[in-house]
């Protein structure tokens, strides 16, 4: 089972829009994953547990695992190639 992170600036506006669309591609693609919603500060501690992190906001830092900035889900343009990114590191 894998573990995403979303994070956002508060963990709550953007982040929810990019935590619908992940739990809807992990769900088309039948990728068993949980998906954990939270601020961008909160994800250096949480990491440890996590196998991607997802932002809306660009990564303040370098983390453990692979980090992808998710901002094609908000503004509508890229998301194929997005969604492309975010399966390629679930299913290594």
């Amino acid at each position: 089972m894998k573990k995403i992170l979303v994070a956002c600036g508060a963990g709550i506006a953007t982040s929810t829009v990019v935590t619908n669309k992940v739990e809807e591609l992990i769900k088309e693609n039948n990728i068993q994953a949980t998906v954990e919603q939270c601020k961008i500060a909160e994800v250096k501690s949480k990491q440890s547990d996590a196998d991607l992190i997802v932002s809306t906001t660009i990564l303040p830092t370098t983390y453990d695992i692979p980090a992808i900035v998710a901002t094609a889900y908000i503004t509508g343009i890229g998301m194929d190639k997005l969604d492309q990114k975010i399966l390629d590191e679930l299913t290594k």
